[in-house]
């Protein structure tokens, strides 16, 4: 039998805050455009108030199922209809996926994220694969969050009898942007799949991706759509596009270390009690510029050497990071 939810998997929300969920686009630009010190002290000063400001949750994220993947998402080394230095690899054995969770948790995780490259999840005997690991990981006493793709109802509740903790399925950009990035399915597609989570009782893990050559008002419009969900994503991850050879905005100009941080301290005052997870793109960030965004409320990171096919900072560089900057891992 899975282990019961952790204490820590969501943050408990007092019922008599004034938490919102009517943000407009002004409201939200307003916010992101305040002065800097400005927007830093307001969005540190809700950190604080939500969050112990010292601590980090550290999430590992394995790649279960790798390439071939139908969709062509424009950022993703992973699309079937680009010709990456990514290779397809099948569905890993569950054992060794529990052995990955094990090692993470040695390390520091708390959290353990699985990823396949499928457009939408299949019934079948991978999928039974997938809910015996989601069941060995909660086991092991982490968390245990998945991506898969789109997801049917009943698919959901078994995952959650499975004992899954969170689903990440991410919105990337605003819904105008959005099909100037991908083609092969439509905003709503990934708004039903994050409803069918919530039916099913599952946490929320949704956040996007800056530096795709969309203009300030998508961005500003993403974090609307996740701000004006009931109840706001439990974790709301924040990626900066890697740029891989092969895929159509392998040229995209990098992402400054400040329009991350704005983006960062905007969800964090719009969404409080919010996980904001540092996620894709720390490589090419400074060790001042993701304690920046540290200050500005970013409270969680993917730790280890690779996000699903990228690079990534590994444990080793963040534990001595959060030891300089005075703080630890959750």
């Amino acid at each position: 039998m899975s282990s019961p939810t952790p204490s820590n998997a969501t943050t408990q929300v007092d019922p008599s805050s004034n938490l919102r969920f009517d943000w407009t686009f002004e409201e939200v630009e307003a916010i992101h455009n305040l002065p800097f010190p400005q927007l830093l002290f307001k969005a540190h000063s809700i950190h604080r108030e939500h969050h112990d400001p010292n601590k980090i949750q550290l999430c590992t994220l394995l790649s279960i199922k790798t390439g071939a993947c139908p969709e062509d998402c424009g950022y993703c080394p992973q699309s079937a209809h680009y010709d990456t230095p990514v290779d397809a690899e099948p569905l890993m054995v569950v054992d060794e996926v529990l052995e990955a969770a094990s090692t993470a948790q040695k390390n520091g995780a708390t959290r353990f994220c699985m990823g396949a490259a499928w457009r939408e999840v299949e019934d079948g005997e991978e999928f039974d694969a997938v809910l015996k690991m989601v069941s060995g990981v909660r086991d092991l006493g982490m968390e245990a969050c998945v991506t898969l793709g789109m997801l049917k109802p009943h698919q959901a509740e078994q995952l959650a009898e499975a004992g899954l903790t969170a689903y990440n399925h991410n919105l990337d950009t605003g819904p105008e942007y959005y099909n100037r990035v991908i083609q092969t399915r439509i905003y709503e597609d990934r708004l039903d799949t994050l409803k069918n989570v919530r039916s099913a009782g599952i946490t929320v893990c949704c956040g996007g991706i800056i530096g795709m050559g969309e203009e300030l008002k998508d961005r500003l419009d993403l974090l609307r759509v996740l701000a004006t969900m009931d109840p706001h994503p439990e974790s709301v991850p924040i990626n900066a596009l890697v740029r891989v050879e092969g895929t159509p905005l392998e040229d995209q100009p990098p992402v400054s270390a400040l329009e991350m941080a704005r983006m960062i301290a905007t969800a964090r005052i719009l969404m409080p009690y919010s996980r904001v997870r540092m996620s894709a793109g720390r490589t090419e960030m400074s060790e001042e510029a993701q304690a920046l965004c540290f200050f500005a409320g970013a409270n969680s990171i993917f730790a280890g050497d690779r996000l699903l096919t990228t690079p990534n900072p590994s444990e080793d560089e963040d534990l001595k990071l959060l030891g300089k900057l005075g703080m630890a891992a959750e």
